[in-house]
Protein backbone atom coordinates (compact mmCIF):
# COMPACT_ATOMS: atom_id res chain seq x y z
CA UNK A 1 0.00 0.00 0.00
CA UNK A 2 1.12 3.60 -0.65
CA UNK A 3 0.95 5.14 2.80
CA UNK A 4 1.87 8.89 3.99
CA UNK A 5 4.73 8.41 5.95
CA UNK A 6 6.54 6.29 2.49
CA UNK A 7 5.62 8.88 0.39
CA UNK A 8 6.72 11.80 2.93
CA UNK A 9 10.13 9.68 3.46
CA UNK A 10 10.76 9.68 -0.09
CA UNK A 11 10.14 13.22 -0.41
CA UNK A 12 13.15 14.53 2.00
CA UNK A 13 14.47 15.98 -1.02
CA UNK A 14 11.02 18.49 -0.83
CA UNK A 15 11.54 18.67 3.37
CA UNK A 16 9.13 16.24 3.05
CA UNK A 17 6.15 18.14 1.90
CA UNK A 18 3.41 16.66 -0.70
CA UNK A 19 1.72 19.53 -1.68
CA UNK A 20 4.36 20.98 -3.45
CA UNK A 21 5.95 17.23 -4.88
CA UNK A 22 7.07 17.67 -8.45
CA UNK A 23 9.17 14.64 -8.27
CA UNK A 24 9.06 11.34 -6.30
CA UNK A 25 10.63 7.69 -6.44
CA UNK A 26 8.63 4.70 -5.45
CA UNK A 27 10.34 1.60 -7.05
CA UNK A 28 11.33 -1.40 -5.25
CA UNK A 29 8.65 -0.90 -2.74
CA UNK A 30 6.13 -4.10 -2.68
CA UNK A 31 3.19 -1.50 -3.63
CA UNK A 32 0.59 -3.67 -4.92
CA UNK A 33 -1.79 -1.06 -5.12
CA UNK A 34 -1.98 2.11 -6.33
CA UNK A 35 -3.73 4.77 -4.53
CA UNK A 36 -3.77 8.08 -3.08
CA UNK A 37 -1.53 9.86 -5.07
CA UNK A 38 -3.70 11.74 -7.07
CA UNK A 39 -4.86 13.61 -3.78
CA UNK A 40 -1.25 14.65 -1.87
CA UNK A 41 0.71 15.24 -4.87
CA UNK A 42 -1.42 16.92 -7.33
CA UNK A 43 1.66 19.03 -8.67
CA UNK A 44 3.76 16.06 -9.76
CA UNK A 45 5.45 15.77 -12.69
CA UNK A 46 7.29 12.56 -12.59
CA UNK A 47 6.33 9.34 -10.86
CA UNK A 48 8.36 6.18 -10.47
CA UNK A 49 7.04 3.13 -10.09
CA UNK A 50 8.89 0.85 -11.37
CA UNK A 51 9.73 -2.70 -10.17
CA UNK A 52 6.73 -3.11 -7.75
CA UNK A 53 3.68 -5.93 -8.07
CA UNK A 54 1.20 -3.04 -9.06
CA UNK A 55 -1.82 -5.20 -11.22
CA UNK A 56 -3.53 -2.33 -12.60
CA UNK A 57 -3.30 1.74 -13.87
CA UNK A 58 -5.40 3.74 -10.99
CA UNK A 59 -5.76 7.14 -9.00
CA UNK A 60 -3.43 9.19 -11.55
CA UNK A 61 -6.02 10.25 -13.99
CA UNK A 62 -5.84 13.93 -11.80
CA UNK A 63 -2.01 13.86 -11.96
CA UNK A 64 -2.56 17.04 -14.82
CA UNK A 65 0.79 18.15 -14.49
CA UNK A 66 2.25 14.68 -14.61
CA UNK A 67 5.10 14.25 -17.82
CA UNK A 68 6.52 11.42 -17.08
CA UNK A 69 5.35 7.63 -15.65
CA UNK A 70 7.25 4.54 -15.22
CA UNK A 71 5.77 1.97 -14.31
CA UNK A 72 7.53 -0.61 -15.58
CA UNK A 73 8.01 -3.95 -13.96
CA UNK A 74 4.95 -4.63 -12.73
CA UNK A 75 1.89 -6.75 -13.68
CA UNK A 76 -0.36 -4.59 -15.41
CA UNK A 77 -2.55 -6.19 -18.24
CA UNK A 78 -3.84 -3.27 -19.86
CA UNK A 79 -3.74 0.03 -20.19
CA UNK A 80 -6.31 2.61 -18.68
CA UNK A 81 -7.21 5.29 -16.82
CA UNK A 82 -4.79 8.06 -17.67
CA UNK A 83 -7.28 10.68 -20.49
CA UNK A 84 -6.68 12.99 -17.05
CA UNK A 85 -2.87 12.60 -17.21
CA UNK A 86 -2.82 16.14 -20.35
CA UNK A 87 0.53 17.13 -19.62
CA UNK A 88 1.73 12.85 -19.92
CA UNK A 89 4.86 12.95 -22.69
CA UNK A 90 6.62 9.59 -21.46
CA UNK A 91 5.10 6.76 -20.68
CA UNK A 92 7.26 3.68 -19.85
CA UNK A 93 5.37 0.11 -19.48
CA UNK A 94 8.04 -2.15 -19.83
CA UNK A 95 8.35 -5.76 -19.12
CA UNK A 96 4.69 -5.81 -17.99
CA UNK A 97 2.04 -8.29 -18.91
CA UNK A 98 -0.30 -6.24 -21.65
CA UNK A 99 -1.72 -8.48 -23.62
CA UNK A 100 -4.66 -6.65 -24.95
CA UNK A 101 -2.66 -4.28 -27.11
CA UNK A 102 -6.11 -2.69 -28.60
CA UNK A 103 -6.05 -0.92 -24.55
CA UNK A 104 -3.91 1.68 -26.01
CA UNK A 105 -6.68 3.13 -28.11
CA UNK A 106 -7.24 5.23 -24.87
CA UNK A 107 -3.29 7.11 -25.15
CA UNK A 108 -5.03 9.12 -28.18
CA UNK A 109 -6.49 11.97 -25.69
CA UNK A 110 -2.73 12.16 -24.74
CA UNK A 111 -2.05 14.49 -27.27
CA UNK A 112 1.31 15.68 -25.54
CA UNK A 113 2.54 11.53 -25.52
CA UNK A 114 5.96 11.56 -27.28
CA UNK A 115 7.96 8.42 -26.15
CA UNK A 116 6.16 4.71 -25.26
CA UNK A 117 7.68 1.57 -24.19
CA UNK A 118 6.09 -1.61 -24.04
CA UNK A 119 9.35 -3.66 -24.72
CA UNK A 120 9.05 -6.98 -22.77
CA UNK A 121 4.95 -7.55 -22.79
CA UNK A 122 3.19 -10.14 -24.49
CA UNK A 123 2.04 -7.85 -26.91
CA UNK A 124 5.04 -7.05 -28.75
CA UNK A 125 4.80 -10.95 -30.33
CA UNK A 126 1.82 -10.24 -32.01
CA UNK A 127 2.03 -10.12 -35.71
CA UNK A 128 1.87 -6.34 -36.80
CA UNK A 129 2.84 -5.22 -33.23
CA UNK A 130 4.16 -2.36 -34.06
CA UNK A 131 2.66 -0.85 -37.28
CA UNK A 132 -0.63 -1.25 -35.01
CA UNK A 133 0.79 1.56 -32.42
CA UNK A 134 2.34 3.59 -35.02
CA UNK A 135 -0.80 3.80 -36.87
CA UNK A 136 -2.77 4.36 -33.68
CA UNK A 137 -1.23 6.91 -31.73
CA UNK A 138 -0.15 9.68 -34.47
CA UNK A 139 1.41 11.96 -31.87
CA UNK A 140 4.02 9.25 -31.16
CA UNK A 141 7.36 10.56 -32.03
CA UNK A 142 9.35 7.02 -30.53
CA UNK A 143 7.86 3.50 -29.52
CA UNK A 144 10.27 1.10 -27.48
CA UNK A 145 13.25 3.82 -28.23
CA UNK A 146 13.55 3.65 -31.88
CA UNK A 147 12.36 6.42 -34.17
CA UNK A 148 9.00 6.99 -35.87
CA UNK A 149 9.62 8.03 -39.35
CA UNK A 150 6.96 9.51 -41.73
CA UNK A 151 7.22 7.16 -44.42
CA UNK A 152 6.66 4.15 -41.48
CA UNK A 153 3.45 5.80 -40.27
CA UNK A 154 2.03 6.08 -43.97
CA UNK A 155 2.85 2.27 -44.74
CA UNK A 156 0.90 1.58 -41.08
CA UNK A 157 -2.11 3.89 -42.04
CA UNK A 158 -2.44 2.21 -44.80
CA UNK A 159 -2.25 -1.60 -43.87
CA UNK A 160 -4.18 -0.45 -40.35
CA UNK A 161 -7.82 -2.31 -41.13
CA UNK A 162 -6.15 -5.55 -41.95
CA UNK A 163 -3.42 -5.13 -39.15
CA UNK A 164 -6.06 -4.34 -36.93
CA UNK A 165 -8.22 -7.03 -37.74
CA UNK A 166 -4.63 -9.32 -36.66
CA UNK A 167 -4.25 -7.79 -33.90
CA UNK A 168 -7.80 -8.62 -32.49
CA UNK A 169 -8.12 -12.33 -33.43
CA UNK A 170 -4.41 -12.53 -31.53
CA UNK A 171 -5.92 -10.62 -28.48
CA UNK A 172 -8.48 -13.56 -28.01
CA UNK A 173 -6.47 -16.39 -28.55
CA UNK A 174 -4.25 -14.84 -25.66
CA UNK A 175 -7.10 -13.94 -23.43
CA UNK A 176 -8.02 -17.68 -23.60
CA UNK A 177 -4.46 -18.44 -22.89
CA UNK A 178 -4.54 -16.51 -19.80
CA UNK A 179 -7.89 -17.69 -18.33
CA UNK A 180 -6.57 -21.60 -18.65
CA UNK A 181 -3.19 -20.08 -16.81
CA UNK A 182 -6.10 -18.72 -14.02
CA UNK A 183 -7.27 -21.52 -13.72
CA UNK A 184 -4.19 -23.81 -13.51
CA UNK A 185 -3.06 -21.04 -10.85
CA UNK A 186 -5.88 -21.55 -8.54
CA UNK A 187 -5.48 -26.14 -8.63
CA UNK A 188 -1.99 -25.82 -8.10
CA UNK A 189 -2.21 -23.59 -5.07
CA UNK A 190 -4.61 -26.37 -3.76
CA UNK A 191 -1.94 -28.91 -4.31
CA UNK A 192 0.35 -27.12 -2.90
CA UNK A 193 -1.75 -26.86 0.40
CA UNK A 194 -1.55 -30.53 0.59
CA UNK A 195 2.18 -30.79 0.29
CA UNK A 196 4.78 -30.66 3.37
CA UNK A 197 7.27 -27.74 3.08
CA UNK A 198 10.39 -29.49 1.57
CA UNK A 199 7.99 -31.09 -1.18
CA UNK A 200 7.27 -27.75 -1.61
CA UNK A 201 9.80 -25.90 -1.80
CA UNK A 202 11.39 -28.30 -4.26
CA UNK A 203 8.81 -28.16 -6.65
CA UNK A 204 8.13 -24.28 -6.25
CA UNK A 205 12.27 -24.16 -7.53
CA UNK A 206 11.76 -26.76 -10.28
CA UNK A 207 8.59 -27.08 -11.54
CA UNK A 208 8.52 -24.42 -14.86
CA UNK A 209 5.58 -22.77 -14.49
CA UNK A 210 4.81 -19.56 -16.92
CA UNK A 211 5.66 -16.19 -16.38
CA UNK A 212 2.20 -14.36 -15.71
CA UNK A 213 1.21 -12.17 -13.09
CA UNK A 214 -0.21 -14.14 -10.64
CA UNK A 215 3.32 -16.41 -10.95
CA UNK A 216 5.00 -13.23 -10.41
CA UNK A 217 2.68 -12.49 -7.23
CA UNK A 218 3.06 -16.07 -5.73
CA UNK A 219 6.82 -15.84 -6.05
CA UNK A 220 6.78 -12.66 -4.06
CA UNK A 221 4.39 -13.99 -1.59
CA UNK A 222 5.99 -17.46 -1.64
CA UNK A 223 9.72 -15.86 -1.02
CA UNK A 224 8.47 -13.71 2.12
CA UNK A 225 6.48 -16.73 3.49
CA UNK A 226 10.07 -18.76 3.10
CA UNK A 227 11.73 -15.37 4.72
CA UNK A 228 9.11 -15.56 7.89
CA UNK A 229 9.26 -19.26 8.32
CA UNK A 230 13.32 -18.83 8.52
CA UNK A 231 13.35 -15.89 10.72
CA UNK A 232 11.03 -18.15 13.14
CA UNK A 233 13.82 -20.81 13.08
CA UNK A 234 16.45 -18.50 13.33
CA UNK A 235 14.54 -16.84 16.44
CA UNK A 236 14.04 -20.07 18.28
CA UNK A 237 17.52 -20.94 17.60
CA UNK A 238 18.88 -17.95 19.32
CA UNK A 239 16.58 -18.40 22.06
CA UNK A 240 18.22 -19.65 25.10
CA UNK A 241 16.63 -22.17 27.81
CA UNK A 242 15.78 -19.57 31.10
CA UNK A 243 18.68 -20.45 33.25
CA UNK A 244 17.23 -21.84 36.98
CA UNK A 245 17.99 -19.62 39.25
CA UNK A 246 15.95 -20.94 42.14
CA UNK A 247 15.17 -24.80 42.36
CA UNK A 248 11.76 -26.44 42.91
CA UNK A 249 12.38 -26.40 46.69
CA UNK A 250 13.34 -22.55 46.82
CA UNK A 251 16.97 -23.00 47.13
CA UNK A 252 19.30 -20.36 45.47
CA UNK A 253 21.72 -21.07 43.10
CA UNK A 254 24.85 -19.30 42.69
CA UNK A 255 24.91 -17.89 38.78
CA UNK A 256 27.66 -15.88 36.96
CA UNK A 257 26.72 -15.14 33.08
CA UNK A 258 28.86 -12.32 32.59
CA UNK A 259 31.87 -14.04 34.09
CA UNK A 260 32.75 -10.57 36.45
CA UNK A 261 35.43 -10.87 38.80
CA UNK A 262 33.91 -10.66 43.06
CA UNK A 263 34.98 -10.59 46.42
CA UNK A 264 32.27 -11.42 49.62
CA UNK A 265 33.44 -9.83 52.92
CA UNK A 266 32.04 -10.33 56.21
CA UNK A 267 32.43 -6.95 57.90
CA UNK A 268 31.99 -8.05 61.46
CA UNK A 269 32.78 -4.35 62.99
CA UNK A 270 29.72 -3.04 61.13
CA UNK A 271 27.46 -6.54 61.34
CA UNK A 272 27.49 -6.41 57.48
CA UNK A 273 28.54 -8.69 54.00
CA UNK A 274 30.39 -6.21 51.67
CA UNK A 275 30.13 -7.29 47.87
CA UNK A 276 32.46 -5.91 45.36
CA UNK A 277 31.73 -6.90 41.89
CA UNK A 278 34.22 -6.12 39.05
CA UNK A 279 31.73 -4.41 36.54
CA UNK A 280 33.49 -2.95 33.44
CA UNK A 281 34.76 0.65 34.69
CA UNK A 282 32.86 2.78 31.85
CA UNK A 283 29.79 0.47 32.08
CA UNK A 284 26.25 3.46 32.09
CA UNK A 285 24.70 2.32 35.64
CA UNK A 286 21.80 2.66 34.10
CA UNK A 287 22.27 -1.10 32.82
CA UNK A 288 22.72 -2.32 36.31
CA UNK A 289 20.26 -3.66 38.03
CA UNK A 290 20.65 -5.01 41.71
CA UNK A 291 17.96 -7.05 43.67
CA UNK A 292 18.98 -8.01 47.56
CA UNK A 293 16.87 -10.35 49.36
CA UNK A 294 17.29 -12.19 53.11
CA UNK A 295 19.26 -15.22 51.33
CA UNK A 296 20.98 -14.48 48.20
CA UNK A 297 22.09 -11.09 46.22
CA UNK A 298 21.47 -10.71 42.28
CA UNK A 299 22.97 -8.38 39.96
CA UNK A 300 21.90 -7.60 36.26
CA UNK A 301 25.05 -6.62 34.26
CA UNK A 302 23.31 -5.60 30.58
CA UNK A 303 21.26 -8.74 30.65
CA UNK A 304 23.41 -11.35 32.17
CA UNK A 305 22.29 -12.37 35.89
CA UNK A 306 24.60 -12.75 38.61
CA UNK A 307 23.32 -14.36 41.94
CA UNK A 308 25.35 -15.16 45.00
CA UNK A 309 24.07 -16.81 48.32
CA UNK A 310 25.03 -15.42 50.98
CA UNK A 311 26.02 -17.19 54.44
CA UNK A 312 23.33 -15.29 56.73
CA UNK A 313 20.63 -13.78 56.37
CA UNK A 314 20.41 -10.09 55.55
CA UNK A 315 17.98 -6.95 55.71
CA UNK A 316 17.27 -6.11 52.04
CA UNK A 317 15.33 -2.75 52.92
CA UNK A 318 18.68 -1.54 55.12
CA UNK A 319 20.76 -2.79 52.28
CA UNK A 320 22.55 -0.11 49.68
CA UNK A 321 24.55 -0.19 46.25
CA UNK A 322 27.28 2.08 45.18
CA UNK A 323 29.60 2.55 42.39
CA UNK A 324 33.14 2.61 42.83
CA UNK A 325 34.76 6.24 41.70
CA UNK A 326 38.38 4.82 41.47
CA UNK A 327 37.55 1.29 40.05
CA UNK A 328 34.02 1.57 38.66
CA UNK A 329 33.33 -1.38 40.82
CA UNK A 330 29.71 -2.42 42.47
CA UNK A 331 29.85 -2.37 46.23
CA UNK A 332 26.52 -3.91 47.76
CA UNK A 333 26.43 -3.72 51.55
CA UNK A 334 24.02 -6.02 53.27
CA UNK A 335 23.41 -5.25 56.84
CA UNK A 336 22.64 -8.93 58.60
CA UNK A 337 19.30 -9.96 60.27
CA UNK A 338 21.30 -11.15 63.32
CA UNK A 339 22.82 -8.48 65.90
CA UNK A 340 26.49 -8.64 66.60
CA UNK A 341 27.69 -9.84 70.29
CA UNK A 342 30.18 -8.05 72.03
CA UNK A 343 32.99 -10.26 73.10
CA UNK A 344 33.56 -10.42 76.82
CA UNK A 345 30.16 -11.74 76.74
CA UNK A 346 30.67 -14.74 74.59
CA UNK A 347 33.79 -15.35 76.63
CA UNK A 348 32.12 -15.36 79.50
CA UNK A 349 28.90 -17.34 78.06
CA UNK A 350 31.06 -19.98 76.43
CA UNK A 351 32.75 -20.33 80.02
CA UNK A 352 29.22 -20.86 81.70
CA UNK A 353 28.60 -23.52 78.83
CA UNK A 354 31.94 -25.32 79.68
CA UNK A 355 31.10 -25.42 83.63
CA UNK A 356 27.32 -26.68 82.68
CA UNK A 357 28.61 -29.03 80.33
CA UNK A 358 31.11 -30.82 82.78
CA UNK A 359 28.86 -30.35 85.49
CA UNK A 360 31.72 -30.32 87.79
CA UNK A 361 31.15 -27.36 90.61
CA UNK A 362 35.09 -25.51 91.38
CA UNK A 363 36.20 -25.04 95.22
CA UNK A 364 38.92 -23.39 96.92
CA UNK A 365 41.37 -25.55 98.10
CA UNK A 366 44.26 -24.66 100.68
CA UNK A 367 47.64 -26.76 100.90
CA UNK A 368 49.85 -25.86 104.36
CA UNK A 369 52.74 -27.73 102.38
CA UNK A 370 52.73 -25.32 99.34
CA UNK A 371 51.61 -21.87 101.46
CA UNK A 372 54.24 -20.46 104.50
CA UNK A 373 51.74 -18.44 107.48
CA UNK A 374 53.55 -15.51 109.48
CA UNK A 375 55.43 -16.12 112.53
CA UNK A 376 53.97 -14.02 114.99
CA UNK A 377 56.84 -13.50 117.18
CA UNK A 378 58.78 -11.68 114.81
CA UNK A 379 55.92 -9.04 113.49
CA UNK A 380 57.82 -6.43 115.63
CA UNK A 381 61.38 -6.81 113.86
CA UNK A 382 59.92 -7.14 110.83
CA UNK A 383 58.03 -3.67 111.41
CA UNK A 384 61.56 -2.55 112.65
CA UNK A 385 63.40 -3.60 109.80
CA UNK A 386 60.17 -2.70 106.78
CA UNK A 387 60.46 0.54 108.14
CA UNK A 388 64.34 0.87 107.84
CA UNK A 389 63.61 -0.31 104.58
CA UNK A 390 63.56 -3.35 102.14
CA UNK A 391 67.76 -2.94 101.85
CA UNK A 392 69.10 -6.38 103.73
CA UNK A 393 72.56 -4.47 104.88
CA UNK A 394 70.08 -1.59 106.54
CA UNK A 395 70.15 -3.55 109.73
CA UNK A 396 73.49 -4.08 110.02
CA UNK A 397 73.80 -0.06 110.33
CA UNK A 398 71.37 0.62 112.43
CA UNK A 399 73.30 -2.16 114.75
CA UNK A 400 76.59 -0.43 114.18
CA UNK A 401 74.81 2.95 115.10
CA UNK A 402 73.08 1.62 118.47
CA UNK A 403 77.10 0.34 119.27
CA UNK A 404 78.47 3.79 118.72
CA UNK A 405 75.71 5.59 121.01
CA UNK A 406 76.75 3.22 124.31
CA UNK A 407 79.67 5.70 125.25
CA UNK A 408 77.81 8.97 124.75
CA UNK A 409 75.84 10.77 127.62
CA UNK A 410 72.36 11.78 127.53
CA UNK A 411 72.14 15.16 128.58
CA UNK A 412 69.07 15.83 128.97
CA UNK A 413 69.56 19.84 129.72
CA UNK A 414 71.13 20.10 126.12
CA UNK A 415 68.44 20.05 122.96
CA UNK A 416 67.82 17.10 120.48
CA UNK A 417 69.26 17.98 117.27
CA UNK A 418 66.98 18.55 114.57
Amino acid sequence: MVTEDLVRRRAEHNNCELFSLEEISLHQQEIEKLEYLDKWCRDLKILYLQNNLIPKIENVGRLKKLEYLNIALNNIERIENLEGCEELKKLDLTANFIGELSSIEVLKYNIHLKELFLVGNPCTDFEGYRQFVVATLHQLESLDSKEIERSERTRALQDYPEVKKKIREQEKAYLLKRAREKEDTVTNKQQTWEENDDEEDRRFWEEPTPYTPESRLEAHRYIEERRAKDSKRESKKKEKPLRTLITADGKALNVNEPKLYFTLEDDEENNQFILDLAVYRHLDTSLLDVDVQTTYVRVQVKGKLFQLVLPEEVKPDSSSAKRSQTTGHLVVSMPKVCERVSTSIKTSDSTAQKNTRSGQVEKLEVDPSRYSFPDVTKIIQEKERIGQGPISFQPRKITENKKSYVDVENDEDVPPLI
